[in-house]
């Protein structure tokens, strides 16, 4: 399927993503494709394949049609098993890359991913992908550069980590106010600036929210039963007040952790 993808106007290359690049997937786990294409990737000629592939029409979405970062793809079934074609431009992660090598990075709106989507996400996906089609060459050169996280971006993550006290602040002005629905999102969003601290202190690539908190925990000197109390937090806006306190002392902890 790979390789006849790259026989599209357009698409330059192909990479398996996801769980089963990482060697982490279960037996019913997707089949993600990162679809890599420069310029405008010929729409109809994906949407021929999948039905080819499928036996039936399927819906593809062009560029932009499933939001700002994610793109586009499709969602097919083949044989039984899920296949998903996720569309990546080249030139976009590139020019992502650069900012990463500067220590820039953008989080932007983007449906399923409740924390926004954090441009770093397009590198890492590129570094812990698994090559399936690459005629010239290009993902393989772009992937050897990946695979070696930028100090600048590892710097920028772990500075951002004074947003999550920011949020926390917000969070306890609603709290006694009783705005359940404000300190839920605030909290939730300080804990995923945390996560993303940690990991870039390590220099992890974080490719979305899904597990992102077990690995953060699994990590040296991470605050010691981080996981558990993060999903403490989570489970307990029964009682705002102690849970933006509870919140309040993880920042702390996680900051200090990744200033050292």
């Amino acid at each position: 399927m790979a390789e006849r993808l790259t026989r599209v106007p357009g698409v330059v290359g192909v990479m398996l993503g996801g769980s089963r690049a990482r060697g982490t997937h279960r037996p019913d786990s997707d089949w993600d494709l990162g679809v890599y294409y420069r310029g405008e990737p010929d729409v109809a000629a994906l949407k021929r394949l999948a039905a080819d592939a499928t036996g039936a029409p399927v819906e593809v979405a062009g560029p932009g049609g499933w939001g700002p970062w994610v793109n586009g793809g499709a969602w097919l079934t083949v044989g039984g098993a899920r296949v998903d074609w996720i569309l990546r431009d080249l030139d976009r992660v590139e020019r992502v890359w650069a900012d990463c090598l500067a220590g820039r990075y953008e989080v932007g709106i983007q449906p399923g991913h409740p924390l926004g989507f954090w441009s770093p996400c397009y590198a890492g996906e590129v570094a812990l992908g698994r090559m399936l089609a690459d005629p010239a060459g290009e993902l393989a050169a772009l992937q050897q550069q990946t695979r070696h996280y930028p100090e600048p971006l590892r710097r920028a993550l772990t500075d951002a980590a004074w947003e999550a006290d920011f949020t926390v602040g917000a969070a306890r002005k609603s709290a006694a106010g009783g705005d359940l629905l404000h300190v839920a999102l605030c909290l939730s969003r300080a804990i995923g600036i945390l996560v993303q601290a940690i990991l870039a202190h390590h220099r992890v690539w974080c490719l979305n929210e899904k597990g992102a908190l077990a690995a953060a925990a699994g990590l040296p000197d991470t605050p010691a039963g981080f996981r558990d109390r993060a999903q403490a937090v989570l489970s307990g806006l029964g009682d705002p007040p102690a849970a933006v306190e509870a919140t309040a002392a993880l920042v702390a902890e996680v900051r200090r952790s990744v200033e050292e």
